[in-house]
């Protein structure tokens, strides 16, 4: 392990917004913020949105500068990419934003039903093999998990640059017959002017200087499922 992820690691101890627990830890004692996150962590009432596979938080952060009435969490397995947005939100003194180390399987374990309002999925691993498909983020199986923790009218986003995972996530909405509320295969081509198109990830801007397409889905889960 390199010098830096090990200076990183470190230093994660020491900020107070991030949380980390072993699967053990979470079967055996729970996780003391769940159904708490408002009066316990961020003493407001204000929405609750979460991102999957932050990594470096880009989009946790560049949310929670954007909409300062809003509280977010971030959530990651990856504690040396963590360590970028914990730093920024530490040093800046942004009391809206959290984040989680864990297996985005184990989300069940940190929050309680309705307690949150909106989830961004930017650019996870599209498991392009048809054998993993139950691994995307936007499976039916990950769904199963949100709708457990979001509100009846929340709303889930994903913004990927592959044309499989978008496809096959709405493939997904239309068999589960969700609510789709805006799909874009060329999202900053489609007229739209939202956070969506004013907050990039790094490598993110690398793709659109490439020519890469960034596509786009919001959609609410069918609440009868």
């Amino acid at each position: 392990m390199g010098k830096n992820k090990i200076a990183r690691f470190e230093e994660n101890l020491t900020f107070p917004n991030l949380f980390q627990r072993t699967f053990e830890d979470l079967q055996q004692n729970g996780f003391e913020l769940k159904g708490c996150w408002h009066q316990d962590f961020f003493k407001n009432d204000n929405p609750i949105t979460l991102e999957l596979g932050c990594g470096k938080g880009e989009y946790t952060v560049g949310l929670a500068k954007e909409y300062p009435n809003r509280n977010f969490i971030g959530m990651d397995i990856k504690g040396a990419r963590l360590w970028r947005g914990c730093k920024t939100s530490n040093e800046e003194k942004m009391g809206n934003v959290a984040f989680i180390r864990t297996h985005i399987q184990h989300i069940q374990h940190f929050y309680a039903p309705d307690e949150v309002d909106e989830i961004w999925v930017t650019f996870p691993d599209p498991q392009l093999r048809s054998c993993k498909a139950q691994k995307r983020l936007t499976s039916q199986y990950f769904l199963s998990l949100y709708k457990n923790i979001l509100k009846k009218d929340g709303i889930i986003h994903l913004k990927t640059d592959s044309k499989e995972l978008y496809d096959f996530t709405l493939e997904v909405i239309a068999e589960d017959k969700h609510r789709l509320l805006f799909a874009s295969d060329d999202v900053y081509n489609s007229g739209v002017e939202e956070a969506v198109t004013r907050i990039q990830t790094f490598y993110e801007s690398m793709f659109t200087a490439m020519g890469k397409k960034i596509t786009y889905i919001r959609f609410q889960l069918n609440p009868e499922l």
